[in-house]
């Protein structure tokens, strides 16, 4: 059997661990870590099981698909709503935790919005406020600050 690689997939075919399909998280002298990321029927699960195995361990698990790709087309589309609501959630937690950099931003945003007429800066001007504060949202709400 070749070495395994970080992010290959794997099935066991015998031994003492649970059935599923296992993703290589770890390879170090003579053990591999693996994380359980299947059920027995391949499909995805988070278990956060994580095992280690020698090489020799190995030859009892065969090599398989990610099972993330084995997802109905239903059960992606509502997934949908479910991610939406968790990134609005993250990004405006992100910008609650940075509040001074989520004001600026924010105000940039405005002032290049709602200026004209009343900030004695050149439209060209607005226009540019409104990307560096929409860019510095979007920065601040990634969470890299």
């Amino acid at each position: 059997m070749t070495a395994p690689s970080v992010y290959d997939h794997y099935q066991k075919t015998d031994g003492d661990y649970k059935d599923g399909i296992y993703r290589v998280v770890g390879t170090g002298g003579e053990n591999i870590a693996l994380l359980r990321v299947g059920d027995s029927d391949g499909r995805r699960a988070s278990t956060g099981e994580l095992i280690t195995v020698t090489q020799d361990e190995l030859d009892g698990f065969e090599l398989v698909e990610n099972p993330d790709g084995n997802r109905s087309f239903g059960d992606v589309i509502s997934s949908v709503p479910k991610k939406m609501y968790w990134s609005v959630r993250v990004f405006a937690e992100e910008l609650v935790a940075h509040p001074l950099p989520a004001v600026v931003a924010l105000s940039f945003v405005l002032i290049g919005s709602l200026g004209e007429g009343v900030v004695p800066i050149p439209e060209i001007g607005l226009g540019a406020l409104i990307i560096a504060g929409g860019l510095g949202l979007a920065y601040i709400g990634s969470g890299r600050l």
